[in-house]
């Protein structure tokens, strides 16, 4: 399978039996050069939680594609509302798509959407998501604080790439997420969600160095192959 990464903490993964992207943040992402035009045709769309740095252009996508949206029930919920397809879930809950297994993990952070006329809305909890595709196994943090459970993570599953947020202040910064790291035990480790915003700037060259796994700097438009 092939991953590109778009920024943020949008990634795209082209598979045998099917694209799908987490998180797609395109349009308005002042870091990225990419637009959805160069997103290829999507199965699904995968949603860890409701802000709408997450959601981004998930909505438009699921419309041009008929891409499924997969999410956790009130965001699903929602994005059905919006009229695209959608599959809910929960916290814990997995489900066997035509690409993969989707499980959706803990994660500590907020979720709600804000529609255009600025109305706030609860998308239920966020999540992180465990992926098993075509026999490898990757984790997705989504937004989170570092938790214990994580290590729990690392106990049940070999884990073969944990993309990781580092940019503090919304989520865990460089060094909890270099704990993160050593506690679900990924061979590779990328950071995502950093230096998007002045608020979230951070090194990832030192976080890399930080870790005792693989470290992966991938800067928007990069691609890697498992």
């Amino acid at each position: 399978m092939k991953l590109t990464y778009f920024g943020h903490s949008t990634v795209l993964f082209e598979t045998e039996k099917g694209n799908f992207i987490i998180d797609p943040f395109i349009s308005g992402n002042g870091s990225n050069s990419l637009s959805v035009d160069d997103v290829p045709k999507l199965d699904a769309i995968l949603l860890t939680h409701g802000h709408n740095d997450h959601v981004g252009d998930a909505f438009d996508l699921a419309k041009r594609d008929g891409a499924v949206i997969v999410a956790v029930a009130e965001l699903a919920g929602y994005a059905a509302s919006k009229g695209a397809k959608a599959h809910g879930m929960s916290i814990g809950g997995g489900y066997n798509f035509d690409f993969g297994r989707v499980t959706y993990t803990i994660a500590f952070h907020g979720s709600s959407y804000t529609d255009e006329n600025n109305n706030i809305i609860y998308t239920g909890m966020p999540g992180g998501l465990l992926l098993n595709v075509e026999g490898k196994t990757i984790y997705h943090a989504g937004d989170t604080a570092l938790y214990s459970d994580m290590k729990l993570l690392g106990e049940r599953h070999k884990i073969d790439l944990a993309f990781l947020p580092i940019g503090d202040n919304f989520t865990m910064g460089p060094e909890e997420a270099a704990i993160a790291a050593e506690w679900v035990g990924a061979k590779v480790v990328v950071p995502i969600h950093y230096n998007t915003f002045p608020v979230i700037e951070q090194d990832p060259h030192a976080f890399v160095a930080s870790l005792k796994a693989e470290g992966k700097i991938m800067n928007p438009g990069d691609s890697l192959t498992l």
